[in-house]
């Protein structure tokens, strides 16, 4: 059997298990799929957000906060849900009329951290 045909199977082998690694590890990369209130929605003020992911989350590092317009910080503590793929947060007050802003971190278990913000406005 000739070299070159023994050399360019390891290559093609080579490059579908580089592939396969690569698509296992994005998959696992937590992604916001929903949110509520949902982003640029105007609600009436909520008692609870909860945030869902495209993936399980790690507890400890993982979380989100909420801030008004003026960059204060909302009293909220955050849970993750049942599933393990939700943010739940209790507000220790009703919000304000007003803009919001929503600040997450989510941890899965690749340990790749991944942030996203999004707003509402609650009228």
């Amino acid at each position: 059997m000739p070299l070159f045909c023994c050399t360019s199977t390891l290559l093609a082998t080579i490059a579908a298990g580089a592939m396969l690694l690569g698509a296992s590890q994005a998959l696992a990369h937590a992604k916001l799929v929903t949110a509520n209130p949902a982003p640029d929605a105007t609600v009436a003020a909520p008692k609870a957000l909860s945030l869902k992911f495209s993936e399980k989350l790690e507890p400890k590092f993982s979380g989100f906060e909420v801030a008004n317009a003026a960059g204060a910080a909302v009293s909220i503590k955050t849970t993750v849900a049942a599933d393990g793929k939700g943010l739940d947060g209790a507000l220790a007050a009703p919000l304000a009329p007003g803009a919001y802003k929503v600040t997450w971190h989510a941890v899965t278990a690749d340990a790749h951290r991944m942030n996203g913000a999004y707003t509402f406005t609650v009228r």
